[in-house]
């Protein structure tokens, strides 16, 4: 862990927190977890393997005091993989105290925020940067050191971040898979002479008006999402390094509940000193319930995504269709799955994806990731994991 992102944690915690009562109640759960990835190719590098193996744990302790109007979370989280060194890491993803007044809520120190409501691409989540060594999906993601104050009104939910520290992106190692050797993530550029203590900040405001709910949003400061780009260093072998822009961020998020059907909706407009441009992701998922006359529930999923830079920018969801199915079979071990694919319009190439978990007993969850790729196009970002099919087997014992 970062020495300088430990520093802003512990300064964000203002000496009230430490001068208050002794904490009334306290909790320990979390999870250990044994994982195996298993690819059904050969690789595209020499470098890579066929088969990783990975154990992580991730414990979590919560106090409360002062009737639950305080609390204090820290949620560390390490992993040791078999083969990448940069999969083998430790994070803290949660050391924050919360204070909850009577129309009002602060939240100082390392934590995790999510935006958005669409499934299979989430634009406007931009707090927090994605840990991509996790998974590919970047659905994991690096605590954020910030000072957040929420003001709650009639007329809505309004959010305002103060992030004082930047997290970059973790990427995948020399035999890391999926992944690209090619990267060297521990070179990065930035466009501020602040670099990573460039103090971002973000203000976000939230309602429900009867069935729909929306959210705008407005960030400044270091893009979470860096462009790739050739190393201006003189190196014998041509490599891709992080390149982070400083950016101003609009966002829209919609999700409308209209029967048994919900429309999602995400826009933004990117404003940056490279290229400005707009993009969406939008669709929706309708759901049946009690099929055949059972508890099961099934969701029927349809997204588009569209950015503005086209074929020719860094996005790969440039102008791609998403369809999906989730089921939930609403018993007692809590079984789902949910089955993606997938099709990129401009370069034809798919991509499929199943998910599925279940538990066994009170602390033992087991999960299935089935990931497949297919790309025939040079130009197409997903050609370069285009051998990365692969099988994902997941056991958590929770405590």
């Amino acid at each position: 862990m970062n020495q300088k992102l430990i520093l802003s944690a512990v300064s964000c915690l203002t000496a009230g927190f430490f001068n208050s009562a002794a904490a009334n109640e306290f909790e320990v759960r979390g999870n250990i977890e044994l994982q195996g990835r298993f690819f059904v190719e050969d690789a595209l590098f020499p470098t890579q393997h066929d088969t990783y193996f990975s154990l992580a744990a991730a414990p979590e302790f919560f106090w409360s005091w002062n009737d639950g109007n305080d609390s204090f979370e820290f949620v560390p989280s390490a992993r040791i993989d078999q083969h990448d060194d940069e999969r083998t890491h430790s994070d803290i993803r949660e050391l924050s105290w919360i204070h909850v007044g009577d129309d009002w809520e602060s939240r100082i120190g390392v934590r995790r925020v999510f935006w958005g409501v669409t499934e299979f691409q989430h634009l406007v989540d931009i707090i927090n940067q994605s840990d991509s060594v996790e998974d590919v999906d970047n659905e994991d993601k690096l605590g954020q050191p910030m000072v957040n104050l929420s003001l709650v009104n009639d007329w809505g939910i309004i959010d305002f971040y103060v992030l004082p520290y930047f997290r970059e992106r973790t990427f995948a190692g020399d035999e890391g898979r999926p992944g690209l050797p090619i990267i060297n993530a521990d070179t990065a550029f930035y466009e501020s002479s602040d670099e990573e203590d460039h103090v971002d900040w973000a203000v976000r405001w939230a309602h429900s008006i009867g069935d729909y709910e929306i959210g705008v949003s407005w960030f400044e400061g270091t893009s979470r999402d860096p462009l790739l780009i050739q190393s201006p260093l003189q190196n014998v072998v041509p490599e891709l390094v992080p390149f982070y822009q400083q950016i101003s961020q609009l966002g829209f998020e919609l999700q409308a509940n209209i029967e048994d059907a919900l429309w999602k909706l995400e826009i933004i407009h990117n404003d940056n000193n490279r290229e400005d441009f707009w993009a969406l992701q939008g669709g929706i998922e309708y759901s049946q319930y009690g099929v055949m006359d059972s508890n099961a529930d099934l969701g029927w999923l349809v997204e588009i995504a569209w950015d503005e830079r086209g074929d020719d920018g860094p996005s790969t969801f440039q102008n791609d269709v998403f369809f999906g199915s989730r089921l939930a079979l609403n018993d007692v071990d809590s079984t789902e799955v949910l089955a993606g694919l997938s099709y990129d319009l401009d370069f034809k190439s798919t991509s499929f994806l199943v998910e599925a978990s279940r538990r066994f007993g009170d602390s033992l969850k087991v999960s299935l990731d089935v990931r497949l790729f297919e790309s025939d196009e040079p130009q197409d970002p997903a050609y370069l994991i285009r051998r990365d099919d692969h099988i994902q087997l997941t056991a958590q014992y929770y405590y």
